[in-house]
């Protein structure tokens, strides 16, 4: 007999995690929706964001969801000064260049990461990492996943805001959708690229600040999300940032659902790989049906 129960649990406990997949993913299509580039560096962001945390943590007592004030603005200095230093001069280079340097710069982090805290995964624990919410007699989720997913709705909410609502935001868009007729208007597309990849970043690592108190912090831990990432960057439509959402949602249940019915759980992300090229069969341009074309 078919347990609904179970099946409603992966539904919700996926949606919960898909939301911090979408916040991972944002960051990544805004990158490209603006700059027209594919950073392979995109999850190391996310490890190093987990150590800024997991150390104010074990020295300063904060809470992971508190830090995320201080993991933000991190995250988007290093990004700024990546940006600038390392990704700009690449930006009229051919795309093989692009990825060389993104796979170089992940290949950094991953190694200095390595040299500075040692390949030991650093876990913390919660006062409440153990609590659950119990809906009913056989609904359960620890409420560390719903912190998680609403801090991670909350920061998608604003940074959504921040693009459709004011005028910075008016201006980037402005700039993704044709650099040149925005650099006639005024706009200094270089600072915008600049801020746009600084905000990618801090998505990012607040991702990772966000997924601390159950997932622990390691040099590879970027590794282990970055291919789902590009699968919700393109499932939602290169550079569509409610598409990156939706996509991340859907991921994170299909993989919830995968787990709770593979045996052992463990073929999970084969199945976000089936779905995956299934939806492209029928949608090759993603959800919202179109590529973006870079003029």
């Amino acid at each position: 007999m078919f347990d609904w129960v179970t099946l409603l649990q992966a539904i919700l406990g996926g949606a919960l995690n898909g939301g911090v997949l979408a916040l991972i993913a944002i960051g990544l299509t805004l990158v490209f929706g603006v700059m027209g580039i594919i950073n392979f560096a995109h999850c190391e962001f996310l490890m190093v964001g987990m150590y800024v945390s997991y150390w104010l943590f074990s020295l300063l007592g904060m809470d992971p969801y508190l830090s995320v004030v201080i993991s933000v603005p991190a995250l988007f200095v290093m990004g700024v000064i990546i940006q600038r230093f390392l990704i700009s001069p690449v930006l009229g280079a051919p795309v093989n260049i692009q990825v060389i340097l993104t796979i170089g710069i992940s290949l950094l982090l991953q190694n200095l990461a390595l040299f500075l805290f040692s390949a030991d995964p650093k876990a913390i624990n919660l006062s409440y990492s153990s609590k659950l919410l119990i809906v009913g007699d056989a609904l359960f989720f620890p409420w560390v996943r719903i912190y998680t997913f609403s801090a991670a709705l909350g920061l998608s909410i604003l940074l959504y805001f921040l693009l459709m609502k004011t005028h910075f935001g008016r201006t980037l868009r402005a700039a993704a959708e044709n650099r040149r007729a925005a650099l006639l208007m005024g706009i200094n597309v270089e600072r915008i690229f600049v801020l746009a990849f600084g905000i990618g970043m801090a998505c990012a690592g607040a991702a990772g600040s966000l997924i601390l108190p159950f997932y622990p912090a390691s040099p590879e831990a970027g590794m282990h999300f970055i291919m789902t990432a590009f699968v919700i960057v393109i499932l939602g439509t290169l550079g569509n940032f409610v598409g990156a959402f939706i996509a991340g949602i859907i991921i994170g249940v299909v993989q919830a659902v995968g787990a709770a019915y593979l045996p052992g759980g463990s073929m999970y992300e084969a199945v976000t790989f089936v779905v995956f090229v299934g939806f492209m069969l029928f949608r090759p341009n993603g959800l919202f049906g179109r590529s973006l074309e870079r003029r």
